[in-house]
């Protein structure tokens, strides 16, 4: 922290309302109250300009559903500040008096003894990518759900298809339904045609996603994860866009935890138990790789889908592409042999093949274009 910090300041964010507090950095009194400013930048900065200049504070304000771009105006401004993961930031546990002003207090406080977390703030563009591929996985459960709600109509009505769903043929299939009353043939055509709006929502945003990477600057950091198997250029898409750099991660092991793929522990004196996933952080990492763990079941191949990707790239990338999948391959098979659960097996394959991320993002650099 700069030696012309005078003094710490923690907000407490809400869409209508901003907590301001701040604690003096040259002494150990108690934070103080500022006051209560409504959520304009202009606002706040007059409130703060009585506090000190702008490189004279530190301020930090737990991330929320108001995005980032408080935190980018006042950056702009001059001001050092910090996102904190709310998660990580310790509260007592007997504490039941949760207020704006207490949270404020609160934030100044571990500011100033820096017990507070920060995340790392994506660039605009980097978060406009985010966004592309998150509204993508929300399309794709929309069409999930319509998709059900069609086949447990048909099902209902005695219709029920048994081969390979939602292609030429199961159209075919669904095109030759009849039913006697006029009121069960609204019924299926409203739902055949929800099904057909969602699906060429996916398509066009699928669309979108490969023209917007086309130039983004993490594109050399995509085609290297698509080296991976099980991981294709949407799924390699949606782990950078959530990570970002991996170079920020010091070791797979923080990855490994950031995604929550690691077991829970209680231990205490001799005793120690390790439970299940701890199931925390970020939640689309997470499932993408657990859906890429499960294609190591199969034995290690280069298949006509993988080798076009595999074109192209580094020697080195390669190599730790072809060691992951002889590892995680054998792996798989001996864990299945000696009787473990696929679901525990998969997880852990997915563990290690965060090891592999982490090892290509050290090695691809992100342009700062």
């Amino acid at each position: 922290m700069s030696a012309n910090i005078k003094a710490f300041v923690g907000l407490d964010v809400h869409k209508d309302s901003i907590a301001i507090a701040y604690a003096n950095a040259d002494s150990r009194e108690p934070p103080r109250f500022l006051g209560t400013t409504g959520y304009s930048v202009i606002s706040l900065t007059k409130a703060l300009a009585k506090i000190g200049t702008p490189p004279e504070l530190s301020v930090c304000h737990e991330a929320g559903p108001c995005g980032y771009g408080l935190v980018r105006a006042l950056r702009h401004r001059g001001y050092p500040t910090e996102v904190i993961a709310p998660s990580r930031t310790p509260r007592k546990p007997g504490d039941r008096i949760k207020t704006d002003r207490r949270d404020a207090l609160l934030l100044a406080r571990l500011h100033r003894s820096a017990e507070l977390t920060p995340i790392v703030v994506p660039e605009p563009k980097d978060e406009a990518i985010r966004d592309l591929v998150r509204t993508r996985e929300d399309a794709m459960r929309d069409r999930q759900r319509a998709r059900l709600r069609l086949r447990s109509f048909l099902l209902r009505q005695g219709h029920s298809y048994t081969g390979r769903k939602w292609g030429p043929t199961h159209q075919l299939f669904l095109s030759k339904i009849k039913f006697e009353d006029p009121a069960h043939h609204i019924a299926f055509t409203e739902y055949r045609l929800a099904v057909h709006v969602r699906t060429e929502c996916v398509e066009r945003i699928e669309t979108a996603v490969r023209n917007e990477v086309r130039t983004w600057r993490s594109l050399p950091v995509i085609q290297a994860m698509m080296t991976l198997r099980g991981l294709d250029f949407l799924s390699a898409t949606t782990i950078v866009a959530e990570l970002g750099d991996l170079r920020r991660f010091a070791h797979p092991k923080d990855l490994m935890g950031y995604l929550g793929l690691v077991p829970s522990e209680h231990s205490s004196g001799p005793t120690r138990h390790r439970g299940e996933l701890t199931r925390t952080g970020n939640t689309h990492v997470r499932r993408i790789l657990i859906e890429a763990a499960w294609n190591h079941r199969f034995p290690a191949r280069i298949g006509e889908s993988l080798q076009p990707r595999l074109e192209g790239q580094p020697q080195d990338i390669v190599a730790i592409a072809w060691k992951a999948q002889v590892r995680l391959c054998a792996r798989f098979r001996r864990l299945r042999a000696r009787g473990v659960h696929h679901n525990k097996v998969t997880a852990a394959i997915a563990r290690e093949l965060c090891g592999f991320i982490w090892s290509i993002g050290q090695r691809v650099s992100v342009s700062s274009g």
